[in-house]
């Protein structure tokens, strides 16, 4: 392995891992001020428990995610350093930002795990919602800095020189929107999801059954609406890609050969050496009308791309096709969820929670799936059109034992997390319990 391939390699690495630390950090809070604020209008000590409970979830998360972003931050310099020599002045802004935000998701966590019976009930509520807004406005400032490596703006570039420097305009770049409600949209679907199946399985072992049937209804409930609205944010963003970074869009749907009337390709087998996709199923002009609103629109292909500049097509494609198959499914849970809050037996047979509980990791494969289109889809570039991973990466060796070190700090964290949440999930208190409500065969 070269130092190059290493670098890259714990930099996905570091991303893959801390992207779900992140996701979680940012919904979490969310579902808990819900329980929070059910509680405080009904007066059902459930909620409460519901929410204690996934306020200790919230903190493993957030320490989790300080220690993951802050290794992040250092290997943006270690790795990249003639990346950050020219980028940091550009974008450091929203990095600045969300470390302010950062600073007071941190405060007023500590005001809301101490706050219990100290401060006012709905002040104390109030201390939630923040650490919610801080963690979301984090995360959308991250996906800022990374939309404008795909959309360079708020600069001039001339002669190698960055010139006329605008940070306002770079940290609000032409895929700052699309991106962030993308992956906005992705956490909360991903950890509705994820919290919902855990709570799905635990209503399959009998285990305090009412309190994970609440605990459920909420993170299902945020989960399956941003299920149904995250095809109206993937339009957007294929749209948008479709115009910025043709290559991407050619890559993600293997589409070799510039037409009109493109059909959008339906799994298939990339063959980048005949320049065809085997066993894929086509649909008619569906790629130039999601690409461009029109069933006859030229869509650009990969022959247009120098080969120089192509990013490697058989992964992004699989990982497209994985990050869309994924979706769909969670759709389809969606809009069955909807169905059974009208017709509630749904939720006592075990058919409906295993089909939840199989879904659990759904969420985060979409997102890690739709993640590795992000960043391998840019590929050869760091910076779109202006600077190629290649000339970022630092000249130092032995990158390969960084690349070592880092994952087992990442694994060894995860290791823990996993410890930390089985240990919390086992110690819910058995109280409430309705067995009437156990799930029916």
């Amino acid at each position: 392995m070269n130092d190059f391939l290493a670098a890259r390699l714990q930099m996905a690495f570091s991303l893959g891992f801390h992207i779900i630390y992140a996701c979680i950090g940012m919904v979490m809070p969310f579902f808990m001020a819900v329980a929070h604020y059910k509680w405080i209008t009904t007066g059902n000590e459930v909620y409460r428990n519901i929410t204690k409970a996934w306020s200790k979830g919230v903190a493993i998360f957030f320490a989790t995610g300080a220690v993951s972003g802050t290794m992040l931050s250092f290997e943006l310099g270690l790795l990249w350093p003639e990346f950050m020599k020219h980028a940091g002045p550009i974008f450091g802004m929203p990095f600045s930002l969300e470390g302010t935000a950062f600073f007071i998701e941190a405060i007023f966590l500590g005001f809301f795990l101490y706050g219990w019976g100290r401060f006012n009930t709905w002040f104390h509520w109030f201390t939630g919602v923040v650490v919610g807004i801080s963690g979301l406005a984090s995360g959308i400032l991250v996906v800022s800095a990374n939309a404008w490596m795909n959309s360079p703006a708020g600069f001039d570039f001339v002669d190698g020189q960055y010139l006329n420097i605008d940070p306002i305009q770079a940290m609000f770049n032409d895929a700052w929107f699309t991106q962030a409600l993308h992956m906005t949209l992705a956490a909360i679907a991903a950890t509705g999801f994820a919290v919902a199946g855990v709570h799905a399985l635990m209503i399959l072992r009998r285990k305090n059954v009412s309190f994970h049937l609440h605990a459920f209804r909420i993170a299902a409930t945020f989960g399956a609406v941003a299920a149904l609205l995250q095809p109206l944010s993937g339009d957007l963003s294929a749209k948008d890609v479709a115009v910025r970074q043709p290559a991407k869009l050619a890559a993600m749907e293997a589409h070799f050969h510039t037409q009109k009337h493109a059909p959008l390709i339906v799994g298939g087998i990339p063959d980048a050496k005949n320049k065809d996709v085997k066993f894929a199923i086509e649909l008619p002009g569906m790629l130039s009308f999601l690409a461009h609103g029109d069933l006859d629109a030229e869509v650009t292909g990969l022959d247009q791309i120098p080969e120089a500049d192509q990013p490697p097509v058989s992964v992004v494609h699989y990982a497209f096709q994985l990050m869309v198959g994924a979706g769909m499914f969670m759709m389809l849970l969606a809009l069955m969820l909807f169905v059974a809050f009208r017709k509630k037996a749904w939720f006592e047979h075990r058919w409906f929670m295993r089909l939840f509980a199989l879904a659990t990791p759904l969420g985060f494969l979409a997102v890690e799936a739709g993640w590795t289109v992000t960043e391998v889809g840019r590929q050869p570039w760091i910076l779109h059109g202006i600077m190629r991973t290649r000339d970022a990466v630092t000249p130092m060796p032995g990158i390969v034992w960084s690349f070592y070190l880092f994952t087992a700090v990442y694994i060894s964290l995860s290791i823990i997390i996993i410890f930390l949440l089985k240990r919390q999930i086992q110690s819910v208190p058995a109280l409430y319990d309705q067995p009437t409500l156990t799930p029916k065969s």
